[in-house]
C-alpha cells in the first residue's frame, strides 16, 4: 500500500476578516450605490471567519480581465507551490534530488508549460522527473490527486511521489458581476496551497504514516451542469447550482456504504472522517446522508471556519489536521472525501 509521509499545508500571504472581505466585494461587485443586505447576507450564511489572499485587498479592483488575473496566477502559484514542496520534503526527511513523480493540480488559473514544470528548476528537481498537471477536478482535486498517485505507486513500489495542489480562488472574482453564484463563491473561496509526500511500498523509508488502501471514483449522470466554470473574457465565471446538497443526499450514501463494503467495513468502523469543506449546506448534506455523529466532521468545519474553501487544497489541509488533532487510533481505517465538477466523487480509503 502506498504511504503517506508528510503533508503540508500553505497559505496566501494576506489575511483578512470575513467582514473586510465582504466590505472588498461590496465596492468590485455590486452596482455603485446597490443594496449590499443580500450580500452581507451569503456572506454570513457561509461560517467563514477569516481567509487568506493572494494580493491586498484594494488590488483586487484594478485586474483588468482574464489575462491580468491569470499572470498573476502563473506568479503567485509557482511561489507558494514551491514553499509547500520545500516545506514538505523537508518534514519527510527528502531532497529534491529523490522526487520520482510530481503531480500537479489547480483549478483558478492555467499556464503552459504547467506550474510543475516551473517547478522542476527552480526547486532542483531532477529533469528526468515524471511529471502529471491536473486540470477541471475542481475542489476533488486533492483526493483525485492522492489516488493517481496512488495508482502510480502501486506500478513503481520503491518511488517517491509529491502531490502539489495550488489554489488561488480570489483571483477568479468577477467584478461587476452580483450573481447569485458569484456572491457565494467570493464569501466561501480563499487562496492556499498544500503538498503530500508518498512512499510506495517498497521504499525503505516506507514505515511510518497513514496508507492509502484503494481509491474509488464516480461520475453521476446528468449532473455536468451544476459545477464549474463558464470561462470568457473576463475569467472564470463561477457555476454553483444551488441544488448541490440535494445530489449529496441522493448520491454519496451509496457509494460511500458500497465502497466501504468491498474491504469489509461499514461506515461505523470509520474512525475518521477526512471531508472536504464545500460550504455549510453541503456539509450537513454529508453529514445526514452518511448519519455521521455531531462530531465527525469538527476539523472540517473548523478549517472552514479559519481559512474558507480552498478548493482541491482543502482536503489535504484537513488531512494535515486530522493527523495533528484527532490522532486516530493505529490501524483502523479512515475515509477521505471530496466532490468536484462532473458532477463527481472521490473517495480514499486511508488506514492509520
Amino acid at each position: 500500500m502506498t504511504r503517506i509521509a508528510a503533508v503540508h499545508g500553505a497559505l496566501a500571504p494576506h489575511r483578512h476578516s470575513q467582514s473586510e472581505i465582504t466590505d472588498m466585494v461590496a465596492r468590485t461587485c455590486l452596482p455603485e450605490d446597490g443594496d449590499r443586505r443580500v450580500l452581507d447576507r451569503l456572506h454570513r450564511s457561509t461560517r467563514v471567519g477569516s481567509r487568506h489572499m493572494t494580493l491586498p485587498l484594494e488590488r483586487y479592483g484594478t485586474l483588468d480581465g482574464f489575462g491580468a488575473a491569470n499572470n498573476v496566477f502563473i506568479t503567485a502559484a509557482t511561489d507558494l507551490g514551491a514553499k509547500a514542496v520545500r516545506a514538505v520534503l523537508r518534514t519527510a526527511g527528502l531532497t529534491t534530488a529523490d522526487v520520482d513523480l510530481l503531480i500537479f493540480t489547480s483549478v483558478t488559473g492555467i499556464a503552459t508549460p504547467s506550474i510543475d514544470a516551473r517547478l522542476v528548476g527552480r526547486l532542483g528537481l531532477r529533469p528526468d522527473v515524471h511529471r502529471l498537471p491536473l486540470f477541471g477536478l475542481g475542489c476533488a482535486g486533492g483526493a483525485a490527486g492522492l489516488a493517481r498517485m496512488h495508482d502510480y505507486l502501486l506500478g513503481r513500489p520503491g518511488r517517491v511521489a509529491v502531490l502539489l495542489s495550488v489554489e488561488l480562488c480570489s483571483l477568479t472574482f468577477q467584478r461587476d458581476d452580483a450573481s447569485m453564484a458569484n456572491l457565494v463563491a467570493t464569501g466561501l473561496f480563499g487562496d492556499g496551497a498544500a503538498a503530500v509526500v508518498a512512499y510506495g511500498a517498497e521504499h525503505p523509508d516506507a514505515t511510518l504514516g497513514p496508507t492509502i488502501v484503494d481509491t474509488r471514483s464516480h461520475l453521476y449522470p446528468d449532473t455536468g451542469h451544476v459545477m464549474g466554470w463558464d470561462i470568457s473574457s473576463s475569467g472564470f465565471q463561477v457555476v454553483l447550482d444551488p441544488r448541490l446538497p440535494d445530489l449529496v443526499r441522493r448520491y454519496l450514501a451509496d457509494d460511500v456504504e458500497g465502497f466501504l463494503g468491498d474491504h469489509g467495513l461499514k461506515p461505523k468502523d470509520v474512525t475518521a472522517w477526512v471531508c472536504h469543506p464545500g460550504g455549510p449546506k453541503v456539509l450537513g448534506a454529508v453529514a445526514e446522508a452518511l448519519d455521521l455523529s455531531a462530531d465527525a466532521l469538527d476539523v472540517t468545519w473548523r478549517h472552514l471556519a479559519h481559512v474558507g474553501n480552498l478548493s482541491s487544497s482543502s482536503v489535504l489541509h484537513v488531512l494535515r489536521d486530522t493527523l495533528a488533532e484527532r490522532r486516530p487510533p493505529p490501524g483502523t481505517p479512515g475515509l477521505l472525501l471530496a466532490m468536484g465538477p462532473g458532477f463527481a466523487s472521490e473517495l480514499v480509503l486511508l488506514r492509520w
